[in-house]
């Protein structure tokens, strides 16, 4: 990774922002887990947190019921992510005016994968959103709602090249796009090479780096491979021989996202969006490191009672 003497960020000059984002729960214990995380990261005020939805809207109802509660019980400003797949332009457009009645004012806006699975092709709706753009403009038609979209610094796995991937990604902010999360890397030097050309390309919004606290190594060497994000070979080798052994694996993951965002402090990055799989653990010893401290009660009961 690049280190580099810059330290003004790290030495509390420059404001740090973190959100966090979370995926709806399956089963009760799933729920259980979700919660424990949100109270536990929620002190520490992150800029907002968002909740996935599922390919052709499989977590639908279980993103909104998520995102609706956060609404009500917490003092969290929640994004709700919203895709494409295997709806209506009508059904989306229930959806986004469910989510403003809801109270929700930020909106993911996603293609998403095919309903069928990672590589497979991608076939819009006939009478659907085509494109992300095409989402992002209809989402600012029924409200004002903030839209962040994705962005992948080593290209989506779809895209003919690298050009052409930004040249979607300023179509999505033509039609309203206020900023950017990354797709997650492991070199920050394609985080870095990847600005200076979306920049170049005339794309002025944040572009967020969206960091990865590894849980599992295997699995996340997986996931990389679907999304198109590279795996060093210095990362396979610190996990190495860890399988079945949980604690140092954990002592590791946390190391190793501690050097990369304190690498991007130092590059003076302000911004982090944490990929937390609904563990708060690696999320806030992080934020710790970046100097962020627990600063308000956990939820809205607790602040009207104080």
């Amino acid at each position: 990774m690049r280190r580099s003497t810059h330290r003004a960020s790290r030495d509390g000059y420059l404001p740090i922002r973190v959100s966090i984002e979370f995926f709806p729960p399956k089963t009760d214990e799933m729920e259980k887990i979700l919660w424990a995380s949100i109270e536990r990261l929620a002190p520490l005020q992150p800029k907002f947190v968002s909740v996935t939805y599922g390919a052709g809207g499989s977590t639908r109802e279980r993103t909104h019921n998520t995102v609706a509660r956060m609404v009500r019980e917490t003092t969290l400003k929640p994004a709700a992510h919203l895709t494409c797949v295997d709806a209506t332009r009508a059904e989306i457009d229930a959806v986004v005016q469910s989510y403003w009645d809801a109270g929700v004012r930020h909106i993911v806006a996603l293609r998403g994968d095919p309903a069928e699975g990672v590589g497979n092709a991608y076939r819009p709706h006939p009478e659907g959103y085509a494109t992300t753009a095409e989402l992002v403009a209809g989402i600012k038609r029924i409200g004002d709602f903030k839209v962040s979209v994705s962005a992948y610094p080593e290209k989506h796995p779809e895209a003919a090249s690298l050009d052409a991937d930004i040249d979607a990604l300023k179509a999505k902010v033509d039609a309203g796009a206020d900023q950017a999360i990354t797709q997650f890397f492991f070199e920050n030097e394609v985080y870095l090479r990847y600005l200076e050309k979306v920049r170049a390309a005339g794309i002025t919004i944040p572009i967020i780096p969206g960091i990865l606290t590894v849980q599992n190594f295997k699995q996340a060497a997986n996931f990389a491979r679907r999304t198109g994000a590279s795996v060093p070979y210095w990362l396979a080798a610190r996990f190495e021989g860890l399988d079945n052994d949980v604690e140092t694996r954990r002592l590791v993951a946390a190391a190793v996202a501690a050097e990369q965002v304190l690498d991007l402090v130092d590059e003076g990055v302000q911004d982090f969006h944490f990929y937390s799989m609904n563990r708060s653990d690696l999320v806030y010893a992080i934020c710790h490191l970046l100097g962020l401290r627990a600063q308000a009660p956990k939820l809205v009961a607790e602040k009207a009672a104080a």
